[in-house]
């Protein structure tokens, strides 16, 4: 049987936000100072085995074109995990550490401005800001970047997690109109989820694909409640009566834009939903199998296939576009995956955050838990 959800969503209330969680969070100046530590790995490997937390010393007073600022909180992407294991084509950040060299993990992360260079302008102690340049080692606690590779988030957007990446894909590559239709797989993933949202918003419709699991049914409940049209599992890529049902809800506006994160065989299934002229865009490859498209869809559909990598955007724009992006993204008031806060800043030794930092990427091996984020200090 077809498996499908088709209610829509009312707008839903804004998730509390992250200044709250990090208040309920704080500590004591003496604890902060001890728990200023990294996630290290000297060679690649199963993060489970080559991660391990370290303490540092705090760096000292930033230069004049350079900010101090304290990560808060640091997604654990799948995307980092294929830096950590050596298949993700990206070059870690690295530091000393008692005078040996070792890789940083993280790419992504909310962090608090502590002190500012004497030549910077636009950004003042207290202000949080992402980071636009990519693998700056945001699993750390205190570090110096320069003013002009982070972005500054409007008080208003402040959230464990920003959703650049689902926004720019839902308007890099198609204009889409309201009641327009977009595909995409990995849909209960963090991009997914603001695809999802930020569709909602703006009048088009979905069809989302997930993996089966044995709470799939409170999960879809979930997308639903988010705006989803429809969710599915990849099992229903067998039945038939799938490309059916979809050309028949599409019949007025043909798929034009698939996201994909996930690639592999169910991926190729998924472009016989699309219609003529489609984009399918991807922006990563979770199954770590390769994207095999059929020659026909280029021939007889004109199949656009392209690549989006938010880390580019933010090279090829200019400092003022990025915080544009992201007052923008302020105004959608997005609801944060679910997730669970990793806090190792108050574990007694490195070797005991170790020990539950690996514990936590066990269990993240099993891929249906919720995004963790980390707390270092």
């Amino acid at each position: 049987m077809l498996r499908h959800s088709f209610t829509r969503c009312a707008r839903l209330p804004r998730a509390s936000r992250v200044l709250d969680l990090v208040a309920s969070l704080s500590t004591t100046t003496a604890q902060k100072a001890a728990a200023n530590r990294a996630v290290i790995f000297t060679d690649a490997g199963n993060p489970a085995e080559v991660l391990r937390v370290q303490s540092y010393d705090p760096p000292s007073s930033p230069l004049a074109d350079s900010v101090k600022v304290r990560f808060r909180l640091s997604p654990i992407n799948p995307s980092d995990i294929n830096v950590v294991q050596g298949v993700y084509p990206a070059t870690p950040m690295k530091m000393q550490f008692g005078g040996d060299e070792a890789n940083v993990g993280g790419n992504e992360g909310l962090a608090e401005v502590l002190e500012v260079g004497s030549a910077v302008k636009g950004l003042k102690r207290g202000d949080w800001v992402i980071s636009a340049k990519p693998q700056v080692g945001t699993w750390s606690s205190l570090r110096t970047l320069r003013a002009e590779d982070v972005i500054k988030l409007p008080a208003e957007s402040l959230s464990e997690v920003n959703p650049p990446t689902a926004y720019n894909m839902l308007h890099e590559f198609v204009q889409l109109k309201e009641g327009d239709w977009v595909l995409q797989n990995g849909a209960n993933s963090a991009v997914g989820q603001a695809v999802i949202q930020i569709a909602a918003r703006k009048g088009i419709k979905t069809i989302n694909f997930v993996r089966n699991r044995p709470d799939i049914d409170h999960l879809m409940s979930q997308l639903v409640q988010l705006g989803a049209t429809h969710v599915f599992t990849y099992d229903a890529l067998s039945d038939k009566s799938l490309a059916k049902h979809v050309k028949q809800w599409t019949s007025d506006n043909p798929i034009r834009l698939m996201l994909n994160c996930v690639s592999g065989p169910d991926t190729t299934a998924m472009t016989r939903l699309l219609g003529d002229n489609a984009h399918i865009v991807s922006y990563g490859a979770m199954s770590k199998k390769p994207l095999s498209l059929p020659t026909s869809l280029f021939i007889f559909k004109n199949l656009c296939a392209q690549g989006f990598w938010q880390s580019r955007w933010y090279q090829q724009h200019s400092r003022q576009e990025r915080e544009d992006l992201m007052k923008t993204l302020a105004d959608f008031k997005l609801k944060e995956p679910e997730h669970e806060i990793l806090d190792l800043s108050a574990e007694p030794s490195d070797e005991a955050a170790t020990q539950r930092l690996r514990h936590v990427l066990l269990k993240m091996e099993q891929g249906f838990g919720k995004k963790v984020l980390l707390r270092l200090g």
